[in-house]
């Protein structure tokens, strides 16, 4: 009997079977969804950069000004807050927030509530340019989903959300 891996006959397959060859003790069966998962992961990190570095972005500029926009006018939060939505240390958030004012998509000011917190906002360049970018990225992942049908990506939305959830749930110690 063949399982849809050895069926598969891609690189994930070719592994397992060499596993299984040379250590037939050992069940190799999550590399069948984990390897995948990864060399997929990381082929759709290159197709989702390729399209905000047409806009002149990286990837951290891109998520600072999508978070920004999508959290509607006047399209601004502190520092913090976007460190802790894009899962980014403050220091990293730093360089980005400096690279965006630079280009003039952002702009840094005092915070009317703490005047020792600070507070970054679109600007109407950076509002002009993310939605260009947003554009051409929700048309990319139509793109890079083309493979899969409507009812595998409900099924598949299903499975990655309940998996994704048991990861990101704190975990009670004791």
């Amino acid at each position: 009997m063949t399982s849809p891996t050895d069926a598969a006959g891609d690189h994930v397959a070719r592994i397992m079977a060499e596993w299984r060859r040379e250590r037939p003790d050992l069940d190799v069966s999550p590399q069948g969804v984990i390897g995948r998962l990864h060399r997929l992961a990381n082929a759709l990190g290159e197709e989702l950069v390729a399209v905000y570095s047409r806009f002149g972005l990286a990837e951290g500029e891109f998520d600072v000004l999508a978070t920004l926009r999508r959290v509607g006018e006047p399209y601004e939060r502190t520092p913090g807050d976007l460190a802790a939505s894009t899962m980014v240390t403050s220091g990293a958030m730093t360089k980005r927030i400096d690279r965006l004012e630079q280009r003039g998509l952002v702009t840094r000011r005092v915070s009317d509530a703490d005047g020792r917190g600070r507070v970054i906002a679109l600007t109407p360049a950076g509002r002009e340019l993310i939605d260009e970018c947003m554009t051409a990225h929700m048309a990319n992942e139509h793109r890079l989903l083309a493979a899969i049908d409507a009812d595998e990506r409900a099924v598949l939305e299903t499975v990655l959300t309940r998996w994704l959830t048991a990861f990101e749930t704190p975990r009670t110690t004791g």
